[in-house]
């Protein structure tokens, strides 16, 4: 008999969307480093692997105006992170940061002094963007095309290994008389060429404790899915609900044995969020009281408006459908948020279909399709069921996060993790000194210290 899977955890903090219930009295601040500190110790108090912040770089807008419920406050990811490593011994720290709009010595020198200052607990979730609307902020011209910014995504991450590996383990040599480290006089010198980056000289931070940052990404597309294969230690799973999260698992991890890589070396991730009761019946009434809280009628039109790319205003939240098509070629309705629907004249008419089978209206429509997939019930029935979705190859493991920000994940923490602990699918201490160590990732090769 196989020995079960560690379940791998990574708690997220809810920040600007409609999961997350600011509306609440009880929610707190999305700045106030108490808020990113509760999470992170309560992570730590139930053994989750990594605390992990998303990336907001522009506050969204609709036809030019920002969202009447979006949150004015978006804290940069890095300074979170390092802040948190002095609260933290740990818990891993992963941060989202752009690939297009970053420059490898500057990105590499931050990471690794974050790998540094937590002892080995940093991770990088790439991220890419080509949309002008971010764009502008940082770039003349406002983007890159679609297949550039994988191109550049690539590139950026090959130049920040090897600036990572610009200093061998042999070149840090001590110097007992004065109490510090010496680098040996080529210690730390790279040469990096390509389509989008040519630069030159010594990296200023020597190898960090676990070699590198972990390498996260999310990826869907076959160019998407590639991508991670090749360079990722771990990706993003969208898919939380059976047969599809199994089938994206399997081919994930068959890219990676295509590039040579074992397939254990890349972790499957999906988020998921989770709503507890002491009855199934308890659970399942809170589940669907929250979900009619989490989709007003302006949400549910917001959502809508995405895909449609026209002012759906006029239309009745608890009415039919629009009835006009979607408008592909006018100017984005929706700026700052991430188009998933990429065909949005195959979108409404499926969604067309679904509304017409089921008899929904556009509100519960928007409820029914933007659904995050939650693990609801009692405390024992979320544990099997998140335990039977790793086991049966869903995923490695989860990120969990909850609508009440940030005390929501106390819950999970109290009643749901020691469950998993007696079955045995979870640890019960930290085994690792670094985050590689506990996801199970390899062992890194000894870096080489010298450019090509």
């Amino acid at each position: 008999m196989s020995p079960r899977k560690q379940i791998i955890l990574g708690a997220y903090l809810g920040g600007v969307n409609h999961h997350t219930a600011w509306w609440r009295p009880d929610a707190g601040s999305q700045i106030d480093f108490s808020t990113f500190a509760h999470t992170a110790r309560t992570a730590e108090r139930g053994k989750f692997d990594f605390f992990f912040l998303a990336e907001g770089l522009a506050l969204r807008e609709r036809a030019g105006q920002i969202f009447d419920q979006d949150i004015v406050g978006r804290p940069d990811t890095l300074p979170v992170l390092t802040s948190l490593a002095a609260v933290t011994t740990h818990l891993g720290l992963a941060g989202t940061i752009n690939a297009t709009f970053n420059e490898p010595y500057e990105l590499a020198r931050q990471l690794a002094t974050l790998d540094h200052l937590s002892g080995g607990r940093a991770a990088w979730n790439v991220v890419t963007s080509f949309d002008a609307f971010t764009g502008q902020n940082f770039r003349r011209g406002g983007f890159l095309d679609r297949a550039q910014r994988y191109e550049r995504a690539a590139e950026m991450i090959e130049a920040l290994r090897t600036l990572w590996a610009s200093w061998d383990d042999a070149d840090l040599v001590a110097d007992a008389t004065a109490g510090r480290f010496l680098g040996r006089r080529d210690a730390g010198a790279f040469a990096i060429s390509g389509s989008q980056f040519d630069i030159r000289g010594r990296f200023t931070v020597p190898r960090s404790p676990q070699g590198r940052p972990v390498i996260l990404q999310a990826g869907v597309s076959p160019e998407g899915r590639d991508f991670a294969a090749t360079h990722s230690d771990a990706i993003f799973s969208p898919y939380g609900r059976m047969p599809e999260a199994a089938e994206f698992y399997r081919d994930v991890k068959a890219r990676a044995a295509r590039f040579g890589r074992a397939p254990e070396a890349v972790k499957i991730l999906p988020s998921a969020s989770f709503v507890l009761g002491d009855t199934e019946a308890e659970a399942r009434e809170r589940y669907e009281h929250l979900r009619r809280e989490q989709i007003t009628g302006k949400t549910a039109q917001i959502l809508l408006e995405q895909v449609w790319n026209r002012d759906l205003s006029a239309y009745d939240p608890d009415g039919p459908l629009p009835d006009v098509e979607p408008d592909p070629d006018a100017p984005p309705i929706i700026q700052g948020r991430a188009l998933v629907h990429q065909d949005r004249v195959a979108t409404v008419t499926r969604w067309r279909e679904i509304a017409e089978s089921k008899k929904l209206s556009l509100r519960e429509l928007v409820i029914d399709q933007f659904e995050r997939g939650p693990f609801v019930g009692t405390p024992t029935q979320v544990a099997q069921q998140i335990d039977d979705f790793v086991q049966n190859d869903g995923s490695d493991g989860l990120i969990i996060g909850s609508h009440l920000v940030p005390w929501g994940l106390d819950e999970f923490v109290d009643r749901v993790v020691p469950l998993l602990q007696e079955r045995g699918s979870l640890r019960a201490e930290y085994t690792g000194t670094t985050l590689r160590d506990n996801l199970g990732l390899p062992a890194l090769p000894r870096a080489s210290g010298r450019p090509a």
